[in-house]
């Protein structure tokens, strides 16, 4: 039944209130009288019926689900900042359990100790993967998590010039253009770095705040940053390195062993199914002399009276909660189910299923590279890389790519899908194969693009 809270004795009163002045309204109708007629629906919507009941409605939207080309049921190559990986079931059934489902807020220790202490561990495993000292109780995905990271680089330089990457994320890229436009900061972004030969030394200057660079790039290029990092220490601006597949980070040299000062990570490969763009959950790690600069919760270690360990949110001002204006960041929660469900999928890895998992997906990738590269007038645009890599067509990527979806095969994102009016990537194509990949999905892919071709 719909919840209708209100009799119709509390509509008269409410009405006859409305119109006090003017002797009540006597009908809803009236309410909307100063809208015109002709912008009014003036008859019931064609198509669709009163009401159904809750199976005919689940009936009625499984038909609308199953016109959709879904991961689960077709050949899968999209990436470009979010990544099909299996998920263990005990993840989910961890999640699920009453007392993590439930729980929100960790103001209070002596009753969230549970939550307190998987935030603890899912800090350290956020270090261990990113060679850093320091990580926060996760932001809310990587993209904001970026902006977060040149603001607080800000903080720390007391400038306000951010070089972006042509190899960023597009997207990644226009929310720290948008957070700069609000935010009083200028924000200098480079050209597309299709080719990987991108060097951002010479731009650095004594104005610059932070260089923020991405690896593997958005095109899928590895690169080690070391030199950057010196250039940027000795015009003292600050490094900041985004990963958007954190999977990679158990085969790469880790953001910390480059010299990095803050590393952001988008961490749904881990535990986070694709959901249809989100929730997911960002990564935040930097070194512990800019600890009181980095934004978001911070869970630390400590012992009780007893002398028993115990945890705390720790290093927090009343100005996060309370006086916005005076806050590090406006950031006062985290995505704490997206980080348990990433702490419990990594420990059921470990260190060596990590590492394990990493090689899966370049070994995956490599393979798809190479028959996609043997195919006439395919050109791969990637001397390295990791899961995803970027091949230039003969003709505009995005119809090709609409024509294998009739086909029912995913064939990976137009890079002008992210970067419109840029002819430049007309004929660029993204291509991500994880650990899900099969050969049963690679031959049609390669035998469906030749075709089409």
């Amino acid at each position: 039944m719909r919840y209708l809270p209100l009799t119709d004795a509390d509509r008269r009163e409410m009405l006859a209130t409305i119109g006090a002045q003017s002797g009540g309204a006597k009908s809803v109708d009236e309410l909307f009288r100063d809208v015109p007629q002709k912008a009014r629906l003036g008859a019931k919507v064609a198509g669709l019926p009163d009401h159904l009941g809750e199976l005919e409605v689940e009936r009625a939207f499984q038909g609308f689900a199953a016109k959709n080309v879904s991961p689960a049921t077709a050949p899968f190559f999209i990436g470009a900042g979010a990544y099909r990986h299996h998920v263990p079931a005990t993840v989910d059934y961890m999640i699920q359990r009453g007392e993590f489902l439930t729980s929100y807020t960790p103001y209070q220790p002596e009753i969230t100790q549970g939550t307190l202490q998987y935030l603890f561990e899912f800090q350290t495993q956020v270090t261990l993967l990113t060679g850093m000292e320091v990580a926060n109780a996760s932001m809310y995905d990587g993209s904001t998590g970026a902006s977060e990271a040149v603001l607080m680089a800000n903080r720390v330089t007391r400038r306000s010039k951010a070089l972006l990457s042509g190899g960023l994320h597009p997207q990644y890229r226009r929310i720290i253009e948008t957070t700069g436009h609000w935010q009083g900061f200028k924000a200098v972004s480079g050209k597309p770095d299709a080719e990987g030969l991108e060097d951002l030394i010479a731009t650095v200057d004594k104005e610059t705040s932070c260089v923020v660079v991405q690896n593997p790039s958005f095109f899928g290029h590895v690169r080690d940053f070391s030199t950057l990092a010196e250039a940027c220490h000795a015009a003292g601006a600050l490094l900041i390195v985004v990963v958007t597949e954190v999977v990679s980070l158990g085969l790469l040299k880790p953001p910390g062993e480059m010299g990095a000062d803050i590393v952001v990570c988008e961490g749904q490969s881990i535990g986070n199914g694709l959901g249809f763009g989100g929730p997911y959950v960002g990564l935040f790690a930097t070194r512990d002399k800019y600890m009181r600069q980095m934004p978001g919760r911070l869970v630390g270690e400590t012992v009780d009276a007893d002398g028993k360990r115990g945890f705390v949110l720790t290093l927090s001002t009343r100005e996060q909660h309370i006086r916005r204006e005076k806050a590090t960041s406006n950031i006062c929660t985290n995505a704490g189910l997206c980080a348990l469900a990433f702490t419990v999928h990594l420990t059921l890895l470990g260190e060596a299923g990590f590492r394990r998992l990493a090689e899966l997906n370049h070994a995956k990738a490599s393979q798809l590279a190479d028959r996609l590269a043997a195919l006439p007038d395919v050109k791969l645009l990637n001397e390295s890389f990791f899961n995803e890599f970027t091949v230039a067509l003969p003709k505009p990527a995005a119809p090709v790519v609409e024509a294998l979806a009739t086909k029912r095969i995913l064939a990976g994102v137009p890079v002008s899908r992210l970067l419109p009016g840029d002819n430049s990537v007309e004929n660029l194509l993204l291509l991500a194969a994880t650990e899900t990949a099969t050969e049963e999905g690679m031959g049609p892919l390669v035998a469906a693009l030749k075709e089409v071709l």
